[in-house]
C-alpha cells in the first residue's frame, strides 16, 4: 500500500496515501478499535456545516484567506452532497470530547481543499486542519454544537412518524364495538373499542409534542465558545456570524447558548430530548403489550383483536403466528430506555468547565432516534393498520361480565349489586338475566340500565 509522512505534535506516521483523514484521525482508529460503529450521518453532516460555517464567518471577519475559505467550504458541500462519507472513521466510541473525530473532519476536509486547489493531500503549510478548516474551533465548543444540530436533524423524521402512527390508531378510534373494560387485569365497566385506541392515539399525540417542546432547548448552541466558554482565539464578531450562518445552513433558529461557560459544562439540553424519548418508549412498551394481550389465542386468550398476520410463527408449530411486530417494538423501546441510562450516567459525568462525553451522549441519542424512526413507519403499516375487532368474542365477553352488576348500584346499592354480580358468576349467567328474575326492578328500568347509551354514559 502507497503511503505519505505525516508529522503531528507525538511524532510521524505513515498514512495510506489515497486516505482523505491525516495523522491525527489515524491514531484514533488505532487507538479506539472499540465497537467497528462510525459517527451517525447526522453527526457528519452537522459537524461539516458547522466548518462550513466557520469558514464563512472567518472570511467575513478578515481572518481566512478567501482562496482557502472558498475551497474549504467547496469540500465541505461534496461532503453535504455524499462524498467522502468512506474517510469518516473514527469509532463512535472514542477519546473524551471528540476531538478524534473533530480532527477527522478537519482533516477530511484540509486534504479534500487541498486537492481543489491542486496541492497533494498532507501538504498542510498550505490548508491545515488546525490553523485554517479549525479556524476560532475547539472540539469543546464544535461537538457541543454538532450534538445539537445533529439531533434535531434526526428528530424530525421521528416527529413524521409519530403523526402517522396516532393518525393510524386515531382512525382505529372510531370503532365503535362495546367490549369489556378491564382494570388490574378483571373484568370492569364497559367500554368500546374505539376508545381504548384513542387513549393510543392521544398519549403517542402528548408524547410527540412533548419532544417537539423539548427539541426548543437545542436551539441555543455553545458555537463561539472555543475551548473553555472564553471564545479564545476567536474574532470578537465571529460567534455571531457563524450562529447565524449555522442557522441559515441548517435551516434551524439556532442562537447563541444565554452562557456559553453553561454551553460546555452542561448537557442538560440534550437530556431533555433523551428523557422524551424514554417516555416514549415507555408509551410505546405500555401499548405494545396491550395489543398482545387484546390479539392473544386464538382460542385461549383474549382474541378481542386481530394482528396482521406478516410471517409464520414457530419453526414446529404449523399455523401458529404470533404478534412479532409489537414484540419487535418493545425490544426496539427497551434499547431507547437503556440508551437514556447511558446518557443519563454521561450527562452527570461532567466535570469543571467541559463534559468530555459529549460523543457517548450522541451516539445513544441518535441511535434512539433512529431506531424509532426507522422501525414506527413499519409498525404502523404492517401493525396497525391492519388492526380489526372480533365482534362476536367482545360481545360474548361483555355479556358474561359480572363487573354490569355496577350498572345497578345506583338503584339498588352496592351490596344489592355484589350479590346479584356473584350469583351471576356462580351460575354462568349475565348481570341482566338474574336482575330480571329477581324482580328488584322493572324490566323496562333495567333494559334503560343495560343500554348502550348508559353503560357508556353518554349524554
Amino acid at each position: 500500500m502507497e503511503t505519505r509522512r505525516e508529522i503531528d505534535p507525538l511524532g510521524e506516521k505513515q498514512i495510506p496515501k489515497n486516505a482523505y483523514y491525516g495523522i491525527q484521525t489515524f491514531r484514533a482508529t488505532e487507538n479506539f478499535p472499540v465497537s467497528g460503529i462510525k459517527a451517525p450521518q447526522e453527526i457528519i453532516k452537522a459537524y461539516v456545516l458547522i466548518k462550513k460555517a466557520a469558514a464563512a464567518a472567518n472570511m467575513q471577519v478578515g481572518l481566512l484567506d478567501k482562496k482557502i475559505g472558498d475551497a474549504i467550504i467547496e469540500a465541505a458541500d461534496e461532503v453535504l452532497a455524499g462524498k467522502l462519507l468512506d474517510q469518516f472513521v473514527v469509532d463512535v466510541f472514542q477519546a473524551g470530547a471528540g476531538t478524534s473525530f473533530n480532527m477527522n473532519t478537519n482533516e477530511v476536509l484540509a486534504n479534500r481543499a487541498l486537492e481543489l486547489l491542486g496541492y497533494e493531500k498532507g501538504e498542510y503549510k498550505t490548508v491545515s486542519p488546525n490553523d485554517h478548516v479549525n479556524m476560532a474551533q475547539s472540539t469543546n465548543d464544535t461537538y457541543p454544537t454538532a450534538l445539537h444540530v445533529s439531533v434535531l436533524i434526526a428528530l424530525q423524521p421521528l416527529m413524521e412518524a409519530l403523526d402517522e402512527l396516532a393518525a393510524a390508531f386515531e382512525e382505529l378510534a372510531h370503532m365503535h364495538v362495546l367490549k369489556s373494560g378491564r382494570t388490574h387485569l378483571q373484568d370492569a365497566v364497559p367500554v368500546t373499542v374505539g376508545q381504548e385506541f384513542s387513549a393510543y392515539a392521544s398519549s403517542i399525540v402528548h408524547a410527540a409534542a412533548e419532544l417537539r417542546r423539548r427539541q426548543e432547548n437545542l436551539y441555543g448552541v455553545a458555537l463561539g465558545g472555543t475551548a473553555t466558554g472564553t471564545g479564545a482565539n476567536s474574532h470578537p464578531e465571529y460567534k455571531r456570524l457563524a450562529i447565524a450562518e449555522l442557522a441559515k445552513l441548517s435551516g434551524f433558529p439556532l442562537v447563541a447558548a444565554e452562557n456559553n461557560f453553561e454551553a460546555l459544562q452542561s448537557h442538560r439540553a440534550a437530556q431533555t430530548v433523551s428523557s422524551g424519548l424514554k417516555e416514549l418508549a415507555l408509551e410505546l412498551i405500555r401499548i405494545a403489550n396491550d395489543l398482545r394481550l387484546l390479539a392473544s389465542g386464538p382460542t385461549t386468550g383474549l382474541n378481542e383483536i386481530l394482528l396482521p398476520p406478516v410471517q409464520p410463527g414457530s419453526s414446529i408449530m404449523p399455523g401458529k403466528v404470533n404478534p412479532v411486530m409489537a414484540e419487535c417494538l418493545d425490544m426496539v423501546a427497551f434499547q431507547v430506555v437503556g440508551s437514556d441510562t447511558a446518557v443519563s450516567l454521561a450527562v452527570q459525568a461532567g466535570q469543571l468547565d467541559l463534559n468530555v462525553m459529549t460523543p457517548g451522549i450522541a451516539y445513544n441519542i441518535l441511535f434512539s432516534i433512529k431506531i424509532l424512526a426507522d422501525y414506527l413507519p413499519v409498525f404502523t403499516k404492517k401493525c396497525v393498520k391492519g388492526i380489526t375487532v372480533d365482534e362476536k368474542r367482545c360481545e360474548d365477553y361483555l355479556e358474561k361480565n359480572p363487573s354490569l352488576a355496577t350498572l345497578l348500584a345506583p338503584k339498588i346499592g352496592y351490596l344489592e349489586a355484589a350479590k346479584i354480580a356473584k350469583q351471576a358468576q356462580a351460575e354462568n349467567r349475565t348481570v341482566k338475566e338474574v336482575a330480571l328474575e329477581k324482580h328488584l326492578l322493572s324490566k323496562d328500568e333495567i333494559d334503560k340500565i343495560f343500554s348502550r347509551k348508559n353503560m357508556l354514559n353518554e349524554k
